[in-house]
């Protein structure tokens, strides 16, 4: 398959979460596995699928069994590819399984010392083309520089609060400059996928504090997010990053476009408040139910 037909296939079973059974969505899924087992590419992309629908397994049983499965086409990808791009992309999906899968000691063994990586390309790459006299080009490559770090830096600093275990200062310094940063690049507009996991997480932490005025505020943003105008849920560029868009859709895998069906994402974006041990306290409390009400009628919008 070339990346655009591997682009639908995916597109398509992804759908099939949604309107079909998990058993049904899956045996699809292996009729495609097993007829296309060679072609790298297409491997790496079903194991994507599978860990973005793992959780809709029924039991952590087999959502286990499901990600497993995905780190195993990972694991081929990663050995079997000539491309060694895709090659790095399935070593850090398969390091992701472990991760869900609570196999810490694999992970280091998988990644060791190397995974720290240094110096990104795009601030040489823009020179050379500044040199050549191709002054857009290079604004371009720097956009790209920007965003993906941008991305990074917000990935990084969640994990941060995630470990945090200090006190309420020490939490709400990182919390701040998690918030500095998403409001310099206004990131609610460019890309809410890092903001609403984002504000979950700093309500999660201080729920854990049982600071609870704190946990709604932010329980009240991650709602207002989840049901305001951000849909359809794609990647873009805005005003400042204004040469993105075509890399965006050139460049990654799956183009644009989220690897979920959307109803599934707006189910997610419920359950992540009402599955979550960090809000049991609060579960009862006519605040939280309106909120939970708002998202269960936002999972009803097409």
């Amino acid at each position: 398959m070339d990346k655009m037909e591997i682009r639908k296939c995916y597109y398509l079973l992804a759908e099939e979460f949604s309107s079909l059974s998990f058993k049904e969505a899956l045996e699809h899924c292996h009729e495609k596995i097993k007829k296309y087992y060679s072609c790298y590419p297409l491997l790496f992309h079903m194991g994507i699928l599978l860990v973005n629908h793992f959780m809709l397994a029924g039991s952590q049983e087999k959502s286990e069994q499901i990600l497993e499965e995905a780190r195993e086409l990972f694991s081929r990808v990663k050995t079997e590819a000539e491309d060694p791009n895709l090659g790095k992309e399935a070593l850090q999906m398969e390091a992701y399984c472990l991760l869900i899968l609570k196999r810490p000691e694999e992970i280091l063994e998988l990644l060791g010392e190397d995974a720290i990586i240094t110096n990104p390309a795009e601030p040489v790459l823009a020179s050379a083309y500044q040199l050549l006299g191709n002054a857009s080009e290079a604004e371009r490559i720097l956009q790209i520089g920007i965003y993906k770090e941008v991305v990074a830096l917000c990935n990084v600093l969640s994990s941060y609060m995630n470990l945090c275990t200090g006190g309420a200062e020490e939490f709400e310094e990182i919390c701040s400059r998690f918030l500095a940063v998403a409001q310099a690049f206004q990131l609610e507009k460019l890309h809410p996928g890092i903001m609403l996991p984002g504000y979950l997480m700093i309500a999660q932490g201080w729920a854990v504090r049982k600071e609870w005025e704190k946990t709604f505020e932010f329980l009240e943003k991650y709602t207002e997010l989840a049901t305001g105008d951000i849909y359809p849920l794609q990647l873009h560029g805005d005003s400042f990053f204004h040469k993105l868009d075509s890399w965006l859709e050139e460049s990654l895998p799956l183009g644009v476009q989220p690897p979920r069906n959307v109803s599934v994402i707006r189910r997610s974006m419920t359950q992540a408040l009402t599955d979550s041990p960090a809000f049991r306290e609060i579960s009862e409390e006519f605040r939280f139910g309106k909120l939970v009400s708002r998202l269960k009628k936002n999972e009803e919008e097409q």
